[in-house]
């Protein structure tokens, strides 16, 4: 089950534990989009060993990916759709990658209220 979480506070410990909590955020963000749009091609764990692998050069595929798998999830959950992966191509080439899983987190917390709304 996929619940809400405080895109402030994910920010906050991200920043006090030097981005070990970011790592935990990654790859929870990437399982629960996969869980909402249906696309399980890629695990968070996996995703993120990739990321290592390939020194950061992964993750900007990850950004545009998980734009594609949000507006998926988006609409599967009845909610307008944003294709918003060329946002999060460009904020994690810039290195605000934190900015992303912010706005990808928000959009999870909206769906997710939509449907314990809708239930």
């Amino acid at each position: 089950m996929i619940s809400k979480r405080s895109v402030g506070l994910s920010i906050f410990l991200s920043l006090i534990t030097c981005g070990i909590y970011e790592i935990y955020w990654f790859v929870k963000l990437t399982n629960e989009t996969n869980q909402l749009s249906g696309d399980h091609k890629t695990s968070g764990g996996m995703a993120f060993l990739l990321t290592l692998i390939t020194c950061g050069i992964y993750s900007l595929f990850w950004s545009y990916k998980m734009g594609k798998k949000m507006q998926i999830a988006q609409s599967k959950a009845g909610m307008p759709a944003s294709d918003n992966s060329v946002l999060y191509l460009i904020l994690n080439f810039f290195g605000l990658i934190i900015v992303s899983h912010a706005i990808i987190q928000s959009e999870i917390n909206s769906i997710v209220e939509r449907n314990y709304v809708a239930q």
